[in-house]
Order: structure tokens, then sequence, then C-alpha cells
């Protein structure tokens, strides 16, 4: 009896408050699905979905480019790699570049925005171009999605400013997971500029060392400008991962390959993950080639088109002065089930008639 009565004055204090401070039960709203905050001292926007965090934009000093960092599933679990912001356990220490989910190009007018890091000596700078970003244009958020749009400045080894990079990510979940859609515009400021054929580019992930294809040999690659990196053979304990593409090829053997989309699957503990990049056919060089490799680097692109055929094709995009370029695609992460192909071509129909 006592215990009903105070649970009554508390009711009724509650209300008395409530209606001395204008407020009705109607005030008191549920927390949105997303939220997004900019933390401009760290330099720095938080998504987050269900209270949990998603993922960030980042543009420290440090990175040659703004990214996203690091993509989380709805469970929590981490699939990018960690090194060399938040490094983890028996991860692989190689491509300092190779940082979350980022958007640039390895032959731009002759600079590689792509292999930029502080690694590069400083006499060698003068070759590499850098990714400034410049202003948060617009955050929203609600129970349907969040939406943030930015600007960024593609910047000379002397600072003045190349291409104008707008892009819109907007941050989604449903039933099979998270899902991330990046349209960005690319616009030639003073100059016409022209992307060379080159294999480094063009929407990036470096996935968690447990979404890597199993490996029994240590591994040498050579970017453009000669430059080796040594990738170690690590203990593929715990390594699940195995590509898939919209043409059925599979592991390794998607690289260099055209597909509309890549299905990365694989487990991290007891969480099946499928990581699912998806081209749009409004893309320049559609359907995309894949710079996908079994050591964790996840990358479509369109623009490579001579070095991924030997020669065959040759794109050799050109932006002129004052144009622009849209380029569009969608990532999605899924927890707790390896996608079918079925799934995933009903996920790319649904994206290429968005408009």
């Amino acid at each position: 009896m006592v215990k009903r009565y105070l649970r009554l004055g508390v009711f009724l204090l509650l209300g008395s408050l409530m209606l001395l401070g204008g407020f009705t039960l109607s005030s008191f709203k549920k927390e949105k699905r997303f939220t997004i905050t900019e933390n401009k001292a760290e330099k720095r926007v938080d998504i987050t979905v269900d209270g949990k965090p998603f993922t960030s934009y980042i543009y420290p000093d440090e990175l040659m480019k703004p990214v996203l960092y690091p993509l989380r599933t709805s469970k929590g679990t981490l699939v990018t790699r960690g090194w060399p912001l938040i490094p983890r356990a028996g991860e692989r220490v190689d491509h300092p570049h190779h940082v979350g989910m980022w958007f640039n190009y390895g032959d731009v007018n002759g600079l590689d925005f792509w292999n930029n890091s502080t690694a590069i000596p400083a006499e060698k700078k003068n070759e590499y171009g850098t990714i400034k970003h410049i202003a948060v244009n617009k955050m929203t958020a609600d129970d349907d999605k969040a939406v943030l749009e930015v600007t960024m400045d593609w910047q000379k080894p002397d600072g003045t400013s190349l291409i104008k990079q707008d892009a819109k990510y907007i941050f989604t979940k449903n039933s099979e997971g998270l899902a991330i859609e990046l349209i960005t515009k690319l616009t030639s400021l003073k100059e016409d500029v022209s992307f060379k054929d080159n294999k480094e580019g063009l929407l990036g992930i470096r996935v968690a060392r447990e979404l890597e294809h199993p490996s029994d040999k240590p591994e040498k690659f050579t970017d453009a400008k000669g430059i080796a990196t040594d990738v170690a053979k690590l203990s593929n304990e715990g390594v699940t991962g195995k590509y898939r593409s919209s043409k059925g090829i599979e592991g390794d053997d998607v690289w260099a390959t055209r597909a509309k989309w890549m299905n990365l699957n694989g487990k991290i503990g007891d969480e099946l993950i499928s990581l699912v990049i998806l081209d749009h056919p409004k893309n320049v060089g559609y359907p995309s080639y894949w710079h996908a490799r079994g050591y964790g680097l996840y990358a479509a692109n369109p623009l490579g088109q001579k070095e991924f055929s030997k020669g065959k094709e040759v794109l050799a995009y050109e932006l002129k002065a004052g144009k622009s370029v849209v380029f569009r695609y969608k990532v999605l992460i899924s927890s707790g089930v390896n996608l079918p192909d079925n799934q995933v071509n009903a996920a790319f129909d649904k994206f290429s008639h968005s408009k």
C-alpha cells in the first residue's frame, strides 16, 4: 500500500511540474533513431544509430584526405582496419594511406592523391595531391536516415585548388543492416583536369583482418610510381573473407574484372557479415573495374581501364575547366547473414533506379 501511494505521489508531482512548466506528456518524445553531431575541435562528424556509434567523417591533419572511419555493423562490430589510427592486434601494417572508407584517385594532372600519407618523404611531396576538408554544409537526422553534406578541395602541393568536391552521405538502416550512399560531385576549377588511367582509385575501403582472404605467402605490391610495399604472411586464424561479383567470379579472381556490384562475405567472431559495394549505371566507366585485393583493399575503379584491361581499353577521362561529373555508390553492411546474389541484385536494382 505504501509503495502504491509513493508511486501515485511521484505521478502527481510530475504532473504538477509539467503543468507549471507548460509541459504535457506529449512533450516527451523518444530520441530519433539517427543522430549526427559535429565536433570542430576534433575535426570530425559522428553518426549514431539506435544510440550506438555507426561511423564518423574525420579529417585530422595526419590524413591526406577526409574519410569515414571506422565502419561498423549494426551490432557494433568493426569492419574496417584500425591501423594506423587505432591499431588492433594481428592487423597488417602496410599501406598507411588505406584508412576507413575514402574517395580519391592515383593520377590527376600527374598528381597522386591516392597514395599520399605522412610516410611520403618531404622531397617527394611535390608529386602528391591532398584533399582538404572545407566545410560542413548540411546535417540532418531523423528516424529514417542521417544526411551529411560536405565540401572538400583537391589541392596541388602548393595549396592551390584543382577540384572542388561536394559530397553527400546518406546513412540508413533496414532489417538487413546498415547502408551508406555516397553522391559526390567533382568540379574542375581553373584548368582542365585529366584522370589518366590508373589502378589506384576510386572508392576504397580497407577491411578488418577477419574479412581478408586467407593467404599462405607474403606478397609485394607496387604502386604507379614503382614504390613497393611488402605485405607479410600472417596467421589465417579467424580470416574468412571471400569476394563474389555480380558476374559470379569469386576470390582473388575478381581483381581487374568488371561487375555492377561486389560482395565481400565473411565472419567476425560469431557474426556473419556481408560488405557490398553497388556501382550505379550513370557512373562514368560503368560497370566498374574492381581493384579488390585479398589482403584487405576493396575498391571500385571505373577510371583505370587501360591498367585493368592490359591496354585493350583506354578511358583517359578528362574534365574541362568549370565542368562537373557525379559519381554515386552505395555500401551495404549486413549483419547476421552472408547476403545471397538475389538479395544483392534486388538492392542493386532499387539503387540503380534511384534519382
